[in-house]
């Protein structure tokens, strides 16, 4: 069993006290770099190392008089200090800490998302075998097409989770990117050795150029990202509402004993989790495009983005999360009907079979558009009047023409739609079968 999303660890990476924290380890990294260079003196970087703190209270106390926030900051940890205090933040701008300590942010929980897929694609592969070969009906446009396993459609979303699980990971590496590179990146009160020692002590790669900002375009990609996970999620999440309609309930989710579905009717059981999952994720990508935006601004920089990153960045990042998980529990315990899977598949008398009676005919000779219209007047008989395809087709002496009856029994053979299964398991998995 999967254990229930409880406090939520990504939350706490965007609280105030971590957020100044990870400020001080990029301050930090900057006065090392210097003293090892020999610009600032190693005893005043020593007592940096060993005095630097800050009080979150102390900070919301000073911004309110100076409406500044990186200042507020500076102040509260020259408090801590004293006068070697001095040299913190020699030659910086306030984006020089704030983007390289964003992207230290962003990296931790793209740490969290990583290990949240992981899990998610555990429960996929084990719930994929598990239903390797429970037979369903495969729809296209919502109208039964030809018969495929559920083990298939789990097998799908495992490659398709996979796919992004890549994605995040070329994500996260592009938004690994520090700058220490002053008020428009031109080094003019920094140097720039500063920069490669600092961000290496960071785990962090020297942005190649800036401006006073990392540019917009790497964190619009970690964004696009997570709205493109999210959009997996509901596409799996639509597929489980369609499944559980009362017309089709081939799957459902989890229905606890004492849980309530409706509070004016009692019968009801429905998919909220599913729902729930395809709202978040119209937030998740209206916050991508809100990143998008941030990409052109002023000149070498203007502070629009600022704003919106203060909200997309801890809201798409714990949104995901829950979402991970909420969907991990989900399919962990997915209720799968097969009788009802098998009553849906013979539904329709076997019309599913009919292309392999038009590859029959046109394999026998006869012209594909005329084995096509013979073939689809028997199956229109049976949409609109029901009864047994097969038996449609022994009685229309022009389909019999080209089969002896015998013949034609054994192309009713749903195992042939089945055949390659075990291909297509390999290939996802890519392990001997």
């Amino acid at each position: 069993m999967i254990p229930r999303y409880t406090r939520p660890v990504m939350g706490r990476i965007w609280e105030q006290e971590n957020r100044y924290r990870q400020w001080l380890k990029v301050e930090l990294a900057v006065v090392e770099s210097m003293a090892q260079l020999g610009q600032i003196p190693a005893q005043a970087a020593q007592e940096i190392a060993d005095k630097a703190d800050f009080d979150v209270e102390r900070i919301d106390e000073i911004e309110h008089e100076v409406r500044h926030d990186v200042i507020a900051f500076l102040t509260s940890v020259a408090e801590h200090v004293g006068d070697s205090a001095r040299y913190i933040h020699l030659g910086l701008t306030s984006s020089d800490i704030l983007d390289t300590s964003l992207a230290l942010l962003l990296r931790e929980a793209a740490d969290i998302l990583l290990d949240d897929i992981q899990v998610l694609l555990e429960v996929l592969k084990r719930r994929a075998f598990e239903h390797r070969d429970t037979v369903m009906i495969g729809r296209s446009h919502g109208i039964h097409a030809e018969p495929i396993t559920f083990g298939l459609k789990l097998a799908l979303w495992y490659a398709e989770m996979d796919r992004n699980r890549q994605r995040l990971r070329r994500a996260q590496e592009t938004i690994s990117v520090g700058k220490i590179s002053g008020a428009v990146g031109t080094y003019a009160n920094v140097d720039p050795e500063v920069e490669q020692l600092a961000c290496g002590q960071l785990g962090l790669k020297p942005a190649s150029i800036s401006t006073q900002i990392i540019q917009r375009d790497r964190h619009a990609e970690y964004f696009s990202t997570l709205a493109i996970v999210a959009s997996s999620i509901e596409k799996i999440a639509i597929e489980i509402r369609h499944l559980q309609r009362t017309e089709v309930l081939e799957a459902e989710e989890y229905f606890a004993k004492e849980q309530k579905g409706s509070s004016s009717m009692p019968h009801k059981r429905n998919p909220i989790g599913s729902e729930n999952l395809s709202g978040l994720a119209r937030l998740v990508r209206s916050n991508a495009m809100a990143a998008m935006e941030n990409i052109p601004l002023w000149h070498e920089r203007d502070i629009s983005h600022s704003s919106v990153e203060r909200v997309v960045a801890p809201d798409s990042t714990i949104l995901l999360d829950f979402m991970l998980h909420r969907l991990t529990n989900l399919l962990d315990r997915l209720v799968v009907y097969e009788e009802r899977r098998k009553a849906n598949l013979e539904s329709t008398g076997g019309l599913f079979f009919s292309q392999l009676v038009l590859l029959a005919l046109t394999e026998g000779g006869l012209d594909r558009d005329e084995a096509y219209r013979l073939i689809q007047r028997n199956a229109m008989a049976v949409w609109n009047e029901g009864g047994s395809f097969k038996d449609r087709l022994v009685a229309d002496p022009e389909i019999m023409e080209y089969f002896s009856k015998g013949e034609l029994e054994k192309l009713f053979d749903l195992n042939y739609f089945l055949k390659h299964v075990d291909t297509i398991f390999a290939q996802v998995f890519e392990q001997e079968m």
